[in-house]
């Protein structure tokens, strides 16, 4: 896998992204961010050689490099998922190139079901830790290089950015949520037993994606940062119909408070 990765850096830098300071995956709907991104360098998924391609409405499918929050970053705009048919190796493979041109911290988003009853449409919940229900993405043979065999998981997101982005929030008068992440393999939504069980396990949200990414990520050490944009609602007697569609127009609405936190908690690394 180390050479995979050596080669498509070598393409990226070759394109001109070089030393950036942070990586930005974004999830259904948030893509809009990266409108904040200045003096842009995009390259297509499909151009980027060992990259999957996505396939999913909603994710563009774009590297994009550039300035953010007076930084450097990379961001991912469009992920790929296991309900896509893409094994672990291809869904992670992004976050290990990411790391590999020099990120420091990595920070994630996504569309997710509240199953909270404190919660409502529209909250941004800060992801403090998580259950992972999809296949763990290091399973296999493991390259010491890269990271160690059993990595701890014990702080999965960072304590420290996460103190500072509630303080971001405050500041801005933004409110937020903090909350534990649940992921499943889609592409189905959850029944409503499905929900009941999730919040009984200890989840606030739940979605189907960004464990593999995170776990991926401290496998090599790198910290994290996640939020989930809380698009529908899995807490009995306020469950509703819900559509791809439905949840793209919810996570968009939230996108400018968002990208407020993530812009100021970049600035301040």
């Amino acid at each position: 896998m180390l050479e995979k990765i050596k080669e498509t850096i070598d393409f990226l830098r070759s394109k001109g992204i070089n030393k950036p300071d942070a990586g930005i995956i974004l999830g259904t709907g948030l893509g809009g961010l990266t409108a904040r991104i200045e003096n842009t360098i995009e390259i297509d998924y499909k151009d980027i050689p060992h990259f999957p391609v996505a396939t999913v409405e909603g994710h563009a499918g774009k590297l994009i490099y550039g300035d953010f929050g007076n930084k450097k970053i990379v961001a991912m705009k469009g992920r790929f998922h296991y309900y896509e048919g893409f094994g672990s190796e291809q869904i992670t493979f992004p976050v290990r190139v990411l790391k590999y041109l020099g990120i420091k911290c990595l920070f994630l988003s996504n569309a997710a079901g509240g199953v909270n009853p404190d919660f409502q449409i529209g909250d941004i919940m800060i992801i403090t830790d998580h259950i992972n229900l999809l296949p763990n993405p290091l399973i296999g043979h493991n390259d010491d290089r890269i990271g160690a065999r059993f990595p701890d998981m014990g702080e999965a997101y960072d304590k420290s950015l996460i103190d500072k982005a509630v303080e971001i929030a405050g500041k801005h008068n933004i409110s937020v949520q903090k909350g534990i992440y649940l992921s499943t393999s889609g592409p189905t939504f959850e029944t409503p037993a499905e929900y009941k069980y999730f919040r009984i396990i200890g989840a606030d949200s739940v979605g189907m994606s960004t464990t593999p990414e995170v776990i991926t990520a401290r496998h090599m050490k790198l910290p994290c940062f996640a939020v989930s944009v809380i698009t529908d609602l899995g807490v009995e007697g306020k469950i509703e119909y819900t559509t791809h569609e439905s949840v793209q127009i919810e996570a968009a609405k939230t996108e400018s408070r968002m990208t407020t936190i993530m812009t100021d908690l970049i600035s301040s690394l």
